[in-house]
Protein backbone atom coordinates (compact mmCIF):
# COMPACT_ATOMS: atom_id res chain seq x y z
CA UNK A 1 0.00 0.00 0.00
CA UNK A 2 1.32 3.53 -1.01
CA UNK A 3 1.86 5.63 2.11
CA UNK A 4 -0.12 8.11 0.66
CA UNK A 5 -3.74 8.16 -0.17
CA UNK A 6 -6.08 11.20 -1.15
CA UNK A 7 -10.07 10.64 -1.38
CA UNK A 8 -12.28 13.21 -2.83
CA UNK A 9 -15.64 13.49 -1.06
CA UNK A 10 -16.38 17.17 -2.80
CA UNK A 11 -16.97 17.48 -6.52
CA UNK A 12 -14.80 20.02 -8.52
CA UNK A 13 -17.16 22.78 -8.56
CA UNK A 14 -18.39 21.98 -4.29
CA UNK A 15 -17.07 25.37 -2.83
CA UNK A 16 -17.58 27.81 -5.51
CA UNK A 17 -21.03 26.53 -5.22
CA UNK A 18 -21.02 26.92 -1.48
CA UNK A 19 -19.45 29.89 -1.97
CA UNK A 20 -22.26 31.13 -4.26
CA UNK A 21 -25.12 29.85 -1.61
CA UNK A 22 -23.41 31.62 1.29
CA UNK A 23 -22.85 35.05 -0.45
CA UNK A 24 -26.66 35.05 -1.70
CA UNK A 25 -27.83 33.90 1.64
CA UNK A 26 -25.88 36.06 3.78
CA UNK A 27 -25.84 39.52 2.23
CA UNK A 28 -29.51 39.47 1.70
CA UNK A 29 -30.53 38.82 5.00
CA UNK A 30 -30.61 41.23 8.16
CA UNK A 31 -28.09 41.56 9.66
CA UNK A 32 -25.98 40.49 6.97
CA UNK A 33 -23.60 38.06 7.60
CA UNK A 34 -20.55 35.69 5.77
CA UNK A 35 -19.37 32.24 7.13
CA UNK A 36 -15.77 32.83 8.61
CA UNK A 37 -14.49 29.87 5.86
CA UNK A 38 -13.90 32.14 2.78
CA UNK A 39 -10.93 34.26 4.75
CA UNK A 40 -9.00 31.62 3.63
CA UNK A 41 -8.21 31.85 -0.01
CA UNK A 42 -3.76 31.57 -0.27
CA UNK A 43 -3.67 35.25 0.73
CA UNK A 44 -6.18 34.74 3.77
CA UNK A 45 -4.09 31.88 4.84
CA UNK A 46 -0.89 33.99 4.95
CA UNK A 47 -2.31 36.71 6.89
CA UNK A 48 -3.77 33.93 9.54
CA UNK A 49 0.06 32.44 9.79
CA UNK A 50 0.49 35.92 10.43
CA UNK A 51 -1.62 36.54 13.08
CA UNK A 52 -0.62 33.50 15.05
CA UNK A 53 2.70 35.18 15.53
CA UNK A 54 1.31 38.40 16.76
CA UNK A 55 2.27 39.56 20.28
CA UNK A 56 -1.94 40.14 21.33
CA UNK A 57 -3.27 36.27 19.44
CA UNK A 58 -2.33 34.35 22.61
CA UNK A 59 -4.47 30.91 20.80
CA UNK A 60 -1.85 29.41 19.25
CA UNK A 61 0.74 29.76 21.62
CA UNK A 62 -1.39 28.51 24.60
CA UNK A 63 -2.70 25.21 22.56
CA UNK A 64 0.91 24.65 21.80
CA UNK A 65 2.33 25.04 25.51
CA UNK A 66 -0.35 22.39 26.31
CA UNK A 67 0.51 20.20 23.53
CA UNK A 68 4.12 20.48 24.39
CA UNK A 69 3.34 19.50 28.10
CA UNK A 70 0.84 17.28 27.49
CA UNK A 71 1.19 14.81 23.88
CA UNK A 72 3.01 12.31 25.65
CA UNK A 73 -0.04 11.85 27.83
CA UNK A 74 -2.57 12.15 25.18
CA UNK A 75 -0.48 9.50 23.20
CA UNK A 76 -0.42 7.05 26.35
CA UNK A 77 -4.10 7.35 27.47
CA UNK A 78 -5.49 7.42 23.98
CA UNK A 79 -3.25 4.37 22.78
CA UNK A 80 -3.90 5.89 19.15
CA UNK A 81 -3.00 3.95 16.50
CA UNK A 82 -4.48 5.94 14.29
CA UNK A 83 -4.88 10.03 14.73
CA UNK A 84 -7.88 12.04 12.39
CA UNK A 85 -7.62 16.00 11.83
CA UNK A 86 -9.86 17.99 11.05
CA UNK A 87 -9.58 21.04 9.37
CA UNK A 88 -5.37 19.98 9.55
CA UNK A 89 -4.70 22.64 6.96
CA UNK A 90 -0.64 23.05 7.54
CA UNK A 91 -1.31 19.65 10.10
CA UNK A 92 1.58 22.12 12.26
CA UNK A 93 -0.66 21.71 15.28
CA UNK A 94 -0.57 18.20 15.52
CA UNK A 95 3.22 17.81 15.36
CA UNK A 96 4.08 17.32 18.74
CA UNK A 97 1.21 14.88 19.17
CA UNK A 98 2.20 13.14 16.10
CA UNK A 99 5.60 12.71 17.82
CA UNK A 100 4.64 11.34 20.73
CA UNK A 101 2.77 8.75 18.86
CA UNK A 102 4.99 6.46 18.54
CA UNK A 103 2.47 3.39 17.75
CA UNK A 104 0.98 5.31 14.77
CA UNK A 105 0.35 3.84 11.99
CA UNK A 106 -2.11 5.86 9.83
CA UNK A 107 -3.22 9.97 10.38
CA UNK A 108 -6.14 10.59 8.13
CA UNK A 109 -5.61 14.90 7.47
CA UNK A 110 -8.83 16.68 6.64
CA UNK A 111 -9.56 19.84 5.43
CA UNK A 112 -10.98 21.42 2.11
CA UNK A 113 -7.59 22.64 0.50
CA UNK A 114 -6.46 19.69 -1.81
CA UNK A 115 -2.96 21.53 -2.20
CA UNK A 116 -2.66 22.10 1.93
CA UNK A 117 -2.63 18.16 2.59
CA UNK A 118 -0.50 17.29 -0.28
CA UNK A 119 1.82 19.92 0.79
CA UNK A 120 1.03 19.10 4.61
CA UNK A 121 1.64 14.76 3.68
CA UNK A 122 5.08 15.39 1.63
CA UNK A 123 6.20 17.04 4.96
CA UNK A 124 5.21 14.48 6.96
CA UNK A 125 6.36 11.73 5.34
CA UNK A 126 9.90 12.87 4.61
CA UNK A 127 9.77 12.62 8.53
CA UNK A 128 7.87 9.58 8.89
CA UNK A 129 8.07 7.28 5.86
CA UNK A 130 6.68 4.60 8.17
CA UNK A 131 3.52 6.20 8.23
CA UNK A 132 0.38 6.09 6.27
CA UNK A 133 -1.01 9.20 5.57
CA UNK A 134 -4.46 9.48 3.85
CA UNK A 135 -5.84 12.44 3.12
CA UNK A 136 -9.38 13.53 2.96
CA UNK A 137 -10.71 16.45 0.44
CA UNK A 138 -13.73 16.85 2.26
CA UNK A 139 -16.36 19.47 4.33
CA UNK A 140 -15.65 18.30 8.06
CA UNK A 141 -18.82 20.31 9.04
CA UNK A 142 -20.78 17.51 7.05
CA UNK A 143 -21.41 13.85 7.50
CA UNK A 144 -17.92 12.44 6.98
CA UNK A 145 -17.15 8.69 6.67
CA UNK A 146 -13.63 7.59 7.72
CA UNK A 147 -11.35 5.58 6.00
CA UNK A 148 -10.66 1.99 7.00
CA UNK A 149 -7.86 2.14 9.60
CA UNK A 150 -6.52 0.66 12.78
CA UNK A 151 -7.68 1.61 16.25
CA UNK A 152 -7.90 2.96 18.56
CA UNK A 153 -8.52 6.56 16.64
CA UNK A 154 -8.43 9.81 18.43
CA UNK A 155 -10.20 12.71 16.56
CA UNK A 156 -8.19 16.10 17.11
CA UNK A 157 -10.10 19.03 16.54
CA UNK A 158 -7.66 21.81 17.96
CA UNK A 159 -7.20 25.91 17.24
CA UNK A 160 -10.43 26.66 19.31
CA UNK A 161 -11.96 26.35 15.79
CA UNK A 162 -14.69 24.84 17.70
CA UNK A 163 -16.07 28.59 18.69
CA UNK A 164 -16.99 29.53 14.83
CA UNK A 165 -19.78 26.90 14.99
CA UNK A 166 -23.28 28.73 16.20
CA UNK A 167 -24.40 26.49 19.50
CA UNK A 168 -27.13 24.59 17.83
CA UNK A 169 -24.92 23.97 14.63
CA UNK A 170 -21.97 22.47 17.24
CA UNK A 171 -24.33 20.32 19.11
CA UNK A 172 -25.06 18.82 15.21
CA UNK A 173 -21.33 19.07 14.87
CA UNK A 174 -20.66 16.83 17.98
CA UNK A 175 -23.05 14.26 17.40
CA UNK A 176 -21.65 13.72 14.22
CA UNK A 177 -18.04 13.44 15.61
CA UNK A 178 -19.35 11.03 18.08
CA UNK A 179 -21.09 8.59 15.39
CA UNK A 180 -17.31 8.69 13.97
CA UNK A 181 -15.78 6.77 17.41
CA UNK A 182 -15.98 3.11 18.12
CA UNK A 183 -15.33 2.17 21.81
CA UNK A 184 -12.36 2.97 22.87
CA UNK A 185 -11.83 6.14 20.30
CA UNK A 186 -11.69 9.49 21.50
CA UNK A 187 -11.82 13.18 21.14
CA UNK A 188 -9.04 16.00 21.62
CA UNK A 189 -10.70 18.79 21.96
CA UNK A 190 -9.19 22.64 21.66
CA UNK A 191 -11.29 25.59 23.39
CA UNK A 192 -10.49 29.11 23.87
CA UNK A 193 -11.54 30.29 27.05
CA UNK A 194 -13.66 33.29 28.52
CA UNK A 195 -11.14 35.93 30.23
CA UNK A 196 -11.12 39.69 30.35
CA UNK A 197 -12.40 41.55 27.74
CA UNK A 198 -9.75 43.31 26.98
CA UNK A 199 -7.48 40.63 26.24
CA UNK A 200 -10.22 38.65 23.90
CA UNK A 201 -10.87 41.82 21.36
CA UNK A 202 -6.97 42.83 21.67
CA UNK A 203 -6.44 39.06 19.67
CA UNK A 204 -9.08 40.15 17.10
CA UNK A 205 -7.82 43.57 16.69
CA UNK A 206 -4.28 43.57 16.79
CA UNK A 207 -2.06 47.22 16.74
CA UNK A 208 -0.57 46.63 13.38
CA UNK A 209 -3.92 45.99 11.62
CA UNK A 210 -3.02 42.47 10.48
CA UNK A 211 -6.30 40.94 11.71
CA UNK A 212 -8.28 44.13 9.58
CA UNK A 213 -7.09 43.32 6.47
CA UNK A 214 -7.45 39.33 7.04
CA UNK A 215 -10.81 40.49 7.91
CA UNK A 216 -11.54 42.31 4.76
CA UNK A 217 -10.07 39.36 2.33
CA UNK A 218 -13.58 38.22 2.39
CA UNK A 219 -14.51 40.64 0.09
CA UNK A 220 -11.12 40.15 -1.73
CA UNK A 221 -12.54 36.57 -2.27
CA UNK A 222 -16.06 37.72 -3.15
CA UNK A 223 -14.61 40.49 -5.89
CA UNK A 224 -12.45 37.92 -7.98
CA UNK A 225 -14.73 34.33 -7.33
CA UNK A 226 -17.96 36.14 -8.10
CA UNK A 227 -17.16 39.15 -10.03
CA UNK A 228 -17.96 41.77 -7.06
CA UNK A 229 -17.07 45.35 -7.08
CA UNK A 230 -16.85 45.86 -3.25
CA UNK A 231 -14.34 48.49 -2.03
CA UNK A 232 -12.80 46.57 1.13
CA UNK A 233 -10.73 50.37 2.17
CA UNK A 234 -14.39 51.35 2.38
CA UNK A 235 -15.27 48.98 5.48
CA UNK A 236 -13.85 49.36 9.07
CA UNK A 237 -12.86 46.05 10.86
CA UNK A 238 -14.97 46.35 13.83
CA UNK A 239 -14.11 43.37 17.14
CA UNK A 240 -16.46 43.17 19.91
CA UNK A 241 -16.65 40.97 22.85
CA UNK A 242 -20.92 39.93 22.94
CA UNK A 243 -20.66 39.32 27.08
CA UNK A 244 -24.47 37.81 26.81
CA UNK A 245 -23.21 35.18 24.38
CA UNK A 246 -19.96 34.65 25.68
CA UNK A 247 -18.13 35.22 21.77
CA UNK A 248 -16.20 37.57 20.10
CA UNK A 249 -17.80 39.17 16.98
CA UNK A 250 -15.84 40.39 13.99
CA UNK A 251 -17.70 42.58 11.51
CA UNK A 252 -17.03 44.73 8.42
CA UNK A 253 -18.73 48.05 8.85
CA UNK A 254 -19.48 50.42 5.77
CA UNK A 255 -17.88 53.85 6.31
CA UNK A 256 -20.35 55.64 3.93
CA UNK A 257 -23.27 54.22 1.99
CA UNK A 258 -22.12 52.39 -1.02
CA UNK A 259 -23.98 50.19 -3.61
CA UNK A 260 -21.71 46.76 -4.42
CA UNK A 261 -22.83 44.85 -7.55
CA UNK A 262 -22.09 40.97 -7.76
CA UNK A 263 -22.29 40.05 -11.24
CA UNK A 264 -21.89 36.61 -11.32
CA UNK A 265 -25.05 36.01 -8.70
CA UNK A 266 -26.69 39.04 -10.31
CA UNK A 267 -27.11 40.82 -7.15
CA UNK A 268 -27.11 44.74 -5.82
CA UNK A 269 -26.22 44.79 -2.61
CA UNK A 270 -27.30 48.12 -0.85
CA UNK A 271 -24.89 49.26 2.30
CA UNK A 272 -25.87 52.07 4.74
CA UNK A 273 -23.83 54.31 6.41
CA UNK A 274 -22.27 52.25 9.39
CA UNK A 275 -24.21 48.85 8.21
CA UNK A 276 -22.23 45.88 9.17
CA UNK A 277 -21.73 41.98 8.00
CA UNK A 278 -21.01 39.88 10.72
CA UNK A 279 -17.69 37.75 9.62
CA UNK A 280 -17.48 35.72 12.43
CA UNK A 281 -18.10 34.45 15.78
CA UNK A 282 -15.14 32.99 18.05
CA UNK A 283 -17.12 31.66 21.20
CA UNK A 284 -15.09 31.36 23.71
CA UNK A 285 -16.04 28.35 26.53
CA UNK A 286 -15.89 27.62 30.24
CA UNK A 287 -14.86 23.72 31.35
CA UNK A 288 -18.73 23.36 32.91
CA UNK A 289 -20.13 23.82 29.38
CA UNK A 290 -17.67 22.10 27.55
CA UNK A 291 -18.43 19.08 29.61
CA UNK A 292 -22.33 19.54 29.46
CA UNK A 293 -22.05 20.13 25.38
CA UNK A 294 -19.98 16.88 25.32
CA UNK A 295 -22.11 15.02 28.03
CA UNK A 296 -25.04 15.90 25.69
CA UNK A 297 -23.53 14.66 22.31
CA UNK A 298 -22.96 11.16 23.82
CA UNK A 299 -18.92 11.76 25.00
CA UNK A 300 -17.36 11.68 28.47
CA UNK A 301 -14.77 14.17 28.99
CA UNK A 302 -11.72 12.24 30.97
CA UNK A 303 -8.96 14.85 30.95
CA UNK A 304 -9.06 18.52 30.87
CA UNK A 305 -5.35 20.87 30.57
CA UNK A 306 -4.88 24.43 30.30
CA UNK A 307 -1.60 26.52 29.20
CA UNK A 308 -0.38 27.59 32.78
CA UNK A 309 -1.99 30.80 32.37
CA UNK A 310 -5.47 29.27 32.56
CA UNK A 311 -6.14 31.24 28.70
CA UNK A 312 -6.77 27.91 26.20
CA UNK A 313 -7.81 24.49 27.11
CA UNK A 314 -7.57 20.69 25.69
CA UNK A 315 -10.09 18.31 26.74
CA UNK A 316 -9.87 14.41 26.10
CA UNK A 317 -13.38 12.67 26.11
CA UNK A 318 -14.20 9.38 25.13
CA UNK A 319 -17.75 7.63 23.68
CA UNK A 320 -20.31 6.81 26.50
Amino acid sequence: MSPFQLTRTLPDDAMAAALRADVLRGLTRTPKELPPKWFYDARGSELFEEITRLPEYYPTRAEREILVARSAGIAAESGARTLVELGSGSSEKTRHLLDALTELHSYVPVDVSESALVGAADALLAQRPDLHVHAMVADFTRSLTLPETPGPRLVAFLGGTIGNVLPGEREVFLRAVRAMLSPGDALLLGTDLVKEEAVLVAAYDDAAGVTAEFNRNVLAVINRELGADFPPADFAHVALWNAEEEWIEMRLRARDAVTVKIRELDLVVPFEAGEEIRTEVSAKFRQEGVRAELAEAGLKMSEWWTDEAGRFALSLSTAV
